[in-house]
């Protein structure tokens, strides 16, 4: 199923995808994070990162994490350059939506600020701020979760908006 363009009068919704979830589509070609990447490269879905984000996975990737898929580095750079709108800003912690990973906290602190609709994410410290996130306009979902509700959105339901 081919998702519907975006009108071109609103700009495509804005989310965030953690550490997992990139290495899923750019280092182990996850069929899970297929729908969330073609709607990504069709320009339906804005990715926002921050430099801070391309650093921590060349620096996961470099420890040997992911080695026996022998991940290209150059290919997430490739990645993050040609679908990632890069903010070089550090937006405040939100103090009231503070992760258990410090690791992790760029990525909520920076869908909250830039205002994403998502942060997409695997990682159960992220996970575990869902609720709370919600009342900051943000809805944290695993690929999976996302890519279902986006699909029956494409039906004539609505955008994906709370974790299942």
């Amino acid at each position: 199923m081919t998702p519907a363009p975006c009108p071109a009068t609103s700009p495509p919704p804005k989310l965030v995808i953690d550490t997992q979830v990139v290495m899923d589509w750019l280092v182990f070609n996850d069929a899970r994070v297929q729908t969330l990447v073609e709607a990504i490269s069709r320009g339906q879905l804005l990715w926002l990162g921050q430099p801070a984000m391309l650093d921590e996975i060349l620096h996961v990737l470099g420890r040997g994490v992911a080695a026996s898929y022998a991940p290209n580095l150059e290919q997430v750079r490739e990645g993050f350059a040609k679908h990632c709108q890069m903010l070089d800003q550090v937006p405040p912690r939100v103090i009231r939506l503070i992760c258990r990973d410090p690791d992790d906290q760029m990525f909520i602190d920076l869908a909250v600020e830039a205002k994403a609709r998502w942060l997409i994410s695997r990682d159960r410290a992220v996970l575990a701020l869902a609720k709370r996130a919600r009342a900051f306009g943000v809805d944290i979902l695993t690929p999976e979760v996302w890519t279902r509700q986006y699909l029956a959105s494409l039906q004539g339901a609505d955008m994906p908006t709370q974790q299942a």
